[in-house]
């Protein structure tokens, strides 16, 4: 059985406090990045720019359609007023005037239905520009959230970082203070029951938090002073205060 002064076991439960203090922050940190509310913020910020993208596809295919408009409404006048200087200047046949005559009242309500279509081109422009200024203040309000809330994340991270990094400074500096034998048997207790070493109170394991059984206390009893005993239920070093059994 390994031996350990009464002093030196006791020492152990400061090094389990900096071990557990440890193990806190880490989970604290897992906490912080795993944020369920950063998670669902990401998700709307990732929609509402898809429907910015799309309010702006939409924009793009709805002025597109407003520069054909105008371009055909330009190319109807232009011919219009064409024949209408060749029709004012009075040159040409009787039946050649008639003819422009004809064309120029063709190509007037031509105009008339291309103007009507331009305008209904123009009032989806304007629609669609509304719709993507609103998906465009949409993504930029969510993002805001998003960012401040990452911003938050990151000044919690960095406090328990700084926070681990302190706490392992004076862990590391404790261990170090320890006989090599025991410091072994505490640090592979640790790694393989998650708990290095526990107070052992009024017949209690605070390993375990269960009260051991008269049968597990009748043979500690029998252990020395010095003796590593480690409890039956958490397989931690077990240390014995000064009213363990009582």
């Amino acid at each position: 059985m390994a031996k350990a002064p009464q002093a030196e076991q006791l020492r152990l439960l400061e090094l389990q406090a900096h071990d557990s203090k440890l193990n806190q922050l880490q989970r604290q940190a897992a906490a912080a990045r795993a944020n369920p509310e950063l998670a669902v913020l990401a998700a709307q910020a990732a929609g509402a720019e898809s429907e910015l993208v799309t309010a702006a596809t939409n924009l793009g295919d709805a002025e597109r359609d407003l520069t054909r408009a105008e371009d055909d409404v330009q190319a109807v006048v232009t011919r219009l007023e064409r024949d209408e200087q060749r029709l004012n200047s009075g040159s040409g046949t009787s039946k050649d005037l008639t003819a422009l005559q004809s064309e120029v009242a063709s190509l007037t309500r031509r105009r008339s239905d291309l103007e009507d279509i331009e305008l209904e081109v123009m009032e989806r422009v304007e629609a669609a520009k509304a719709a993507r200024d609103d998906a465009r203040n949409r993504s930029e309000a969510v993002q805001s959230q998003l960012r401040e809330l990452e911003q938050a994340r990151d000044e919690e991270l960095g406090r328990i970082d700084a926070e681990r990094r302190e706490v392992q400074a004076a862990r590391d500096e404790l261990a170090a203070s320890f006989e090599p034998a025991l410091l072994g048997i505490y640090e592979k207790t640790l790694a393989r029951r998650g708990v290095g070493a526990a107070r052992l109170s009024h017949g209690r394991s605070e390993g375990s938090g269960m009260q051991l059984s008269p049968g597990d206390l009748a043979d500690i009893s029998k252990a020395a002073d010095d003796d590593v005993v480690f409890c039956p239920d958490s397989g931690c070093i077990l240390v014995r205060s000064a009213e363990w059994g009582s």
